[in-house]
């Protein structure tokens, strides 16, 4: 039987942005009961998921990947302005999003999703919308009115800005106290 692996590829965010994303955390947590936050050490931007590849694919696509990297000069992104998906009046995913830096992350996202897709790898068909997923709002949580303010409350939350010098192709290994990552390959952008 083929091993497979739950794998995304991501941008990994600097420990200021980090930081200052848990503070939002906390500041919303009192509003969110029946909300699933992202730990610290799993907070990141994802550019694509991939869903379980077989284990023997895995240097193609960190090999791919790379090369589509290095085609990219670093760059710096901004975060800032708390938002939800669909939206703050039904949330169910809370995020920061990307208000600088954003045209670069897209050519970024474009050129990956491109030469995975010559892989085989479905394209998203949804538009890509840069954010850092603060949380996801349980099914059948409870009334969300008050976090729905409090994410009206931080629209104008600074998150500050992180240097985008590489992504970062990652294994998801899912376990009942939440997930772990695992850097598989890492990719530099170009000079």
């Amino acid at each position: 039987m083929t091993q497979k692996i739950r794998t995304f590829i991501a941008v990994e965010l600097s420990p200021v942005v980090v930081a200052q994303a848990v503070g939002l955390v906390e500041a919303l947590r009192p509003a969110g009961v029946g909300v699933k936050w992202v730990e610290s050490q799993n907070m990141h931007l994802t550019l694509k998921f991939l869903g379980d590849v077989r284990a023997e694919e895995l240097a193609d696509v960190v090999r791919v990947v790379t090369k589509a990297a290095a085609e990219f000069a670093p760059f710096d992104i901004t975060l800032s302005g708390a938002g939800a998906f669909p939206n703050s009046r039904r949330p169910r995913t809370l995020w920061i999003g990307v208000t600088q830096g954003e045209p670069h992350l897209n050519r970024l996202q474009t050129a990956i999703e491109r030469v995975l897709a010559k892989r085989g790898f479905p394209k998203e068909h949804r538009a890509f919308h840069p954010h850092l997923t603060l949380g996801r709002v349980r099914e059948g949580g409870p009334d969300t009115a008050e976090l729905a303010q409090a994410i009206q409350e931080h629209a104008d939350f600074a998150a500050g800005t992180s240097r985008v010098r590489e992504i970062v192709v990652f294994a998801s290994h899912l376990s009942s106290t939440g997930p772990t990552y695992e850097a598989l390959g890492r990719a530099p952008l170009g000079a």
